[in-house]
């Protein structure tokens, strides 16, 4: 089931998510579920706060960032193995952080057309649970490393607008609202949170 994707302004962005054990109720269908939001957007991950649930979980599939579309390009080394990555973390954390700060252009499922860019390190090491609830310890890098980063993020109610400068989220400021009142177009439900009812 394709699921409202909440937006920018709305409380549980902004909140630090809660961990969730092995009987959390329908767990399985609510991964589903997530997947189906998560293609339906055109996204390539999707955390439980933005489907308005505060919990510890996000799901990935970074396919398309991988090279097999840019057969004309020069191959990048940021997108080696993307297209196998697609992973359930549940209770993730992230334990480390290293190497060299790197930009890039992101977006937002929850603010949809603002792309800015964002600075963050090129290697994380992440423990976690996957939707069998086996214990994994990894290290990803390059865009992996950027997609965990972003969707870890929601699960401790931060925006990849707080990386901005104060001077680049005031310019933002108007868009932003707009998002948050529902006043923007855009091509998959999502739920508003300055929209009245039954308006």
């Amino acid at each position: 089931m394709i699921l409202p994707i909440v937006a920018y302004g709305d409380s549980v962005l902004k909140k630090e998510a809660e961990e969730i054990d092995k009987d959390y109720p329908d767990l399985k269908k609510l991964i589903e579920d997530m997947y189906e939001t998560m293609y339906s957007a055109q996204g390539v991950g999707l955390a439980a706060p933005q489907i308005g649930k505060s919990i510890r979980l996000f799901i990935v599939d970074g396919s398309p960032f991988s090279d097999d579309d840019q057969e004309d390009e020069e191959s990048d080394p940021r997108a080696v193995g993307m297209e196998d990555f697609k992973k359930v973390f549940i209770n993730p954390i992230i334990e480390n952080e290293e190497g060299e700060e790197w930009g890039f252009h992101e977006g937002c499922l929850s603010i949809p057309k603002i792309r800015e860019e964002v600075f963050r390190k090129e290697k994380v090491q992440i423990s976690y649970f996957n939707e069998n609830w086996e214990f994994k310890e990894e290290v990803y890098d390059g865009y992996a490393a950027r997609i965990i980063q972003h969707e870890y993020d929601h699960i401790d109610g931060i925006l990849f607008t707080d990386h901005l400068s104060p001077l680049k989220r005031r310019l933002l400021n108007k868009k932003l609202q707009n998002i948050s009142k529902g006043e923007i177009s855009v091509d998959y439900k999502m739920k508003f949170p300055l929209v009245k009812k039954g308006r």
